[in-house]
């Protein structure tokens, strides 16, 4: 069941959520109330009073709109083609958008993604209240099962933090999982350690395709992650610094799972891979065999890509298990720029020929689908 906590204790993250100082470098903006004769919360969006159209509902945690929560929003939502428009303002809640609330669409109101948040703090080993622990799908903040769900400038975080939770093991923290085809999340940013962002399938033979464009994924550990056709554009990937460890690597960008019988997996364009990490810290990807799928053949394209000095570019890819070698798996790149793209050990950088290139694009992966003409 989705809950929401309108009121918690916060946690150092969290307090930093709340704090302007610290949440610059966080990446989270603190939003405070609005002041008398400020600015309107919904901006051009209109208002409860003047809506953008009949099946629009608006969200301020501060009681301005229809619903001060996101869930209790959703939750109204019912049916096809309803717009969510939030007000700026720190969303503390887990969400969920079943399957049968189809072609939504959801607007952060100031059109900056900082100033939007929904965000809560479960990992996969947090304690359920009643009884047993949430799993990785569990620990999602926002999970989104309906097709054709629009999302922008909205900021997606899970704020657990492992050094506050020495006693838990099960760390994955996941900020969003996306199981929908025609997935689309313009100007959004996603904000994690472990498993930041699940972009996966309803089902093993579903090939759920997502568009992320002009986004903000930050993370450690496989913090893109799942089995959907996904195609990354213009986004900018961060890995963080990792206190806990002494020794590279500290983590991987990638962990895609795509079906074996899925031609495409994962597409990263014209972006870029940053750290704050020390150089040649982290793998730019390794693949993921789950136990649900043992036929699993993962899939990822990195092409036309800044790939900085972050990256191992010595052995930039892994295993996460020795029975599914990486070299086994559809691994390749094209045209990538940057200290983390030198390529020293060709063996290790698999890369396609222009021949190949001219369908790794993002019109191949999404077919019929074309959302980057009405961004």
């Amino acid at each position: 069941m989705p809950a929401s906590r309108p009121q918690p204790p916060l946690s150092r993250r969290g307090f930093l959520l709340a704090t302007a100082g610290a949440t610059a470098a966080l990446g989270l903006a603190a939003v405070p109330a609005r002041a008398a004769g400020g600015p309107r919360p919904f901006g051009r969006y209109g208002s409860p009073r003047r809506r953008l159209t009949p099946g629009t509902l608006y969200v301020d945690p501060y009681g301005r709109g229809d619903f001060a929560t996101v869930q209790a929003a959703v939750t109204a939502a019912s049916g096809s083609g309803r717009t969510l428009v939030l007000a700026p303002g720190v969303y503390r809640e887990t969400v969920a958008v079943d399957a049968t609330r189809t072609g939504a669409t959801w607007i952060g109101a100031s059109e900056n993604p900082r100033d939007v948040v929904i965000v809560y703090d479960n990992a996969a080993g947090t304690p359920k209240p009643g009884g047993g622990t949430y799993g990785t799908t569990g620990s999602a903040t926002t999970t989104v099962q309906a097709d054709g769900f629009t999302a922008r400038w909205i900021t997606f975080a899970n704020d657990w933090l492992r050094a506050e939770h020495p006693e838990i093991t099960g760390t994955q923290a996941v900020a969003v999982k996306v199981q929908g085809d025609r997935s689309a999340f313009i100007h959004c940013r996603f904000l994690g350690h472990q498993d930041t962002l699940y972009a996966d399938s309803m089902a093993l033979g579903t090939f759920a395709r997502q568009y992320y464009a002009h986004c903000y994924v930050e993370g450690d550990v496989d913090f893109v992650f799942g089995r959907a056709t996904a195609v990354y554009e213009q986004c900018h990937f961060r890995t963080l610094d990792r206190t806990d460890l002494a020794a590279a690597p500290y983590g991987f960008v990638f962990a895609p799972s795509t079906a074996v019988t899925n031609p495409r997996g994962y597409l990263v364009t014209r972006s870029r891979v940053s750290s704050e990490a020390p150089d040649a810290a982290y793998k730019l990807a390794r693949p993921w065999v789950p136990s649900s799928d043992t036929t699993a053949r993962p899939s990822l394209v990195v092409r036309d890509t800044h790939l900085g000095a972050g990256i191992d570019a010595v052995a930039p890819y892994t295993n996460m298990s020795d029975a599914y070698p990486w070299q086994s798996q559809r691994f390749a790149e094209y045209r990538n720029t940057g200290p983390g793209a030198v390529i020293t050990v060709p063996q290790n950088r698999p890369q396609l020929a222009r021949e190949q290139a001219e369908s790794a694009t993002r019109a191949a992966y999404l077919g019929d689908w074309r959302p980057y003409e009405r961004r």
